[in-house]
C-alpha cells in the first residue's frame, strides 16, 4: 500500500508540473494501477419486449452472435429475461401496444379451475435464451415488471387504477414470492446460469391511473423493502443457487434515496444483499448528481456494490445511426462507470429503435450505439480493477475517460466529444499497444498495433480504445 501510495503521488505531481509547460495541443495522461474502485462483473442487455417477437430462427441466431460472441460481436456477459405479468393472456389488458404485452409460464387450467405452469410458452424468448448462453453469456438475470395480472388488486399488470398505489395487496406477497422463485428454480434446474433474480422495477414512477403503456407497478419504499424481504427470507430457506436484486430505483437522484437507505437498513436485506441495483434514466450529462449519488452510496455503504442495471436515450432524439448518438452513449457509460461505480453495465432492450441493433429487409443492422458499446464490452471483461487516470484534462467536458486492468493488460477508453484533434501524450512507456477506434468513418477498427505508444491524436467526435499489454514490459 506505501508504494502504491508513493506512485500515486509521484503521478499527480508529474502531472501537475507537465501541465504546467505543455503545447496547448497536449493532453498528459498516466495510469496508476490503484485498486480502491471496483471490481468489473460484466456488461449486459436485456431481452425485453422484442425476443418474443423474433420468430425468424437465422435472425434469431444473428442477433445472439452480434450480441454475445466474443469473437463476432460484443462479447456481452449478461442478458436479462422478462418474467412477464401475463398481459398477452389476459383478456380484459388495457395495454394498447401489443409488443408490451408479456405471455406468461402462469396459465388458467379451465379444467383444473386453477392457474397452472406451463414452461412450453414465451417459445421465442426462451429460444433466443439459448442462443444467447450458447454465444457466450455467462449469466442470466430474470426479471418482472409486474407481478402476474392474477395477484393484482385491478387484474392487470399494467398498474393501479389510481397513479402511485401499488397494484399488489399485501396479502398475495407470498403468492407472488412463491410464483418467481418456482419459474427461477426451474430454469436452474433446465441448466440456466441463473445469478440473480429482480422482483421489482422502477418502483417509484406512478404505474397506472390512465396511462397503461406497459407492465408495471408502484412501491412505496417501505411496501418494497417488505417484500423483497420476504423474498431473501423464502430464498434462505430454499438455499437458492441465485441471488437477489433490488430496488432497480428508475433514477439515481436525492429524490429517490429512500429506496437506498431503507434497503439496507433492513436487517434480512442488509445481511443477504451485496448488491444495490438501479437506472441511469434522466441524469444523461448531469456528473454532479450522479457523483453525488455515488458519494452518498460509497460512503454509506462501503461494503455494498452497485450496478447499473437498465439505460437506454430517453427521449430518442439522437439520430442511432450517427456518431452522436454513440458519443452519447459512450459518454454515460464513463460516468456511470467512474462517478456511480458501477460493477456491471447492462443496457435496456437490444433491438429496436433505441436499442443497438435493428432488421432492414431481413438483414442485421448495426446502430453507432452498438460500436459505443463495443468499445468497452470487447475489451474490459469481468474480473479486471478500475484503476486512477491521471491527467491535466481536468474537467474538459470534451474529453471523458476510464481504465481497467488486470496481471495481463490495462484497457483505456477515452471519448473526444470535440469536433477537432486532440492529442494524448503518455508519461508511461508502453512497448505493445493495440488501438481501436469508432468515429465517423471507423466502427470499432484496430487502427495500430505493437507499437511503442508514447503519443496518439484521437480524431475528432471518437471513442478510442487503448490495449497496453503488461505482460512484456
Amino acid at each position: 500500500m506505501f508504494i502504491k501510495a508513493i506512485a500515486y503521488l509521484l503521478a499527480f505531481l508529474q502531472v501537475t508540473l507537465l501541465g504546467l509547460f505543455k503545447a496547448d495541443t497536449d493532453q498528459y495522461i498516466d495510469i496508476v494501477d490503484i485498486t480502491e474502485y471496483q471490481t468489473f462483473e460484466g456488461f449486459g442487455t436485456s431481452t425485453c419486449w422484442w425476443a418474443q417477437t423474433i420468430g425468424d430462427e437465422g435472425l434469431r441466431e444473428d442477433i445472439a452472435k452480434a450480441l454475445f460472441s466474443d469473437e463476432e460481436g460484443l462479447g456481452l456477459d449478461i442478458v436479462r429475461y422478462n418474467i412477464g405479468g401475463g398481459e398477452a393472456d389476459n383478456p380484459d389488458t388495457r395495454i394498447w401496444d401489443t409488443s408490451r404485452r408479456t405471455e406468461s409460464f402462469y396459465v388458467f387450467d379451465e379444467t383444473k379451475g386453477e392457474y397452472v405452469y406451463d414452461f412450453t410458452r414465451d417459445e421465442n424468448a426462451r429460444a433466443f435464451l439459448d442462443l444467447a448462453i450458447e454465444y457466450g453469456a455467462q449469466e442470466v438475470i430474470l426479471f418482472c415488471n409486474s407481478p402476474h395480472f392474477s395477484m393484482t388488486k385491478t387484474g392487470h399488470a399494467s398498474g393501479g387504477f389510481t397513479e402511485n398505489t401499488s397494484n399488489l395487496p399485501e396479502e398475495n406477497y407470498d403468492e407472488f414470492v412463491d410464483y418467481l422463485l418456482t419459474i427461477a428454480d426451474h430454469f436452474v434446474e433446465e441448466g440456466y446460469p441463473v445469478t440473480y433474480i429482480s422482483p421489482i422495477n422502477e418502483p417509484q414512477w406512478s404505474w397506472g391511473g390512465e396511462w397503461v403503456g406497459q407492465e408495471g407497478c408502484h412501491y412505496e419504499p417501505d411496501e418494497a423493502v417488505k417484500l423483497l424481504s420476504m423474498f431473501a427470507e423464502e430464498m434462505q430457506k430454499r438455499n437458492t443457487p441465485y441471488k437477489l436484486s433490488g430496488v432497480e430505483t428508475g433514477q439515481l437522484s436525492w429524490w429517490y434515496n429512500d429506496y437506498l437507505f431503507k434497503f439496507f437498513e433492513n436487517e434480512t436485506l442488509n445481511s443477504y444483499c451485496d448488491t444495490f441495483s438501479g437506472h441511469s434514466y434522466w441524469l444523461d450529462g448531469n456528473k454532479d448528481e450522479k457523483k453525488s449519488f455515488g458519494n452518498t452510496f460509497k460512503e454509506n455503504f462501503p461494503l455494498k456494490k452497485f450496478e447499473m442495471s437498465e439505460w437506454c436515450e430517453l427521449p430518442l432524439t439522437i439520430d442511432s445511426t450517427t456518431i452522436e448518438s454513440g458519443l452519447y452513449m459512450a459518454n454515460v457509460m464513463v460516468e456511470d462507470l467512474t462517478l456511480l461505480n458501477a460493477v456491471s453495465w447492462q443496457s435496456w432492450t437490444a433491438f429496436n429503435g433505441d436499442g443497438l441493433l435493428y432488421s432492414e429487409n431481413g438483414e442485421l443492422k448495426m446502430y453507432n450505439r452498438y460500436y459505443a458499446y463495443k468499445q468497452f464490452s470487447s475489451f474490459i471483461k469481468p474480473g479486471m480493477t478500475r484503476v486512477k487516470v491521471f491527467d491535466d484534462i481536468g474537467y474538459d467536458e470534451s474529453i471523458a475517460k476510464v481504465a481497467f486492468t488486470n496481471n495481463e493488460e490495462t484497457v483505456l477508453v477515452v471519448v473526444n466529444n470535440s469536433e477537432k484533434e486532440e492529442t494524448l501524450r503518455f508519461l508511461e512507456k508502453y512497448p505493445h499497444t493495440e488501438i481501436y477506434v469508432t468515429d465517423e468513418t471507423h466502427n470499432c477498427e484496430k487502427t495500430e498495433d505493437s507499437l511503442p505508444c508514447t503519443s496518439y491524436t484521437l480524431s475528432p467526435k471518437s471513442i478510442t480504445t487503448f490495449v497496453f499489454d503488461k505482460t512484456i514490459l
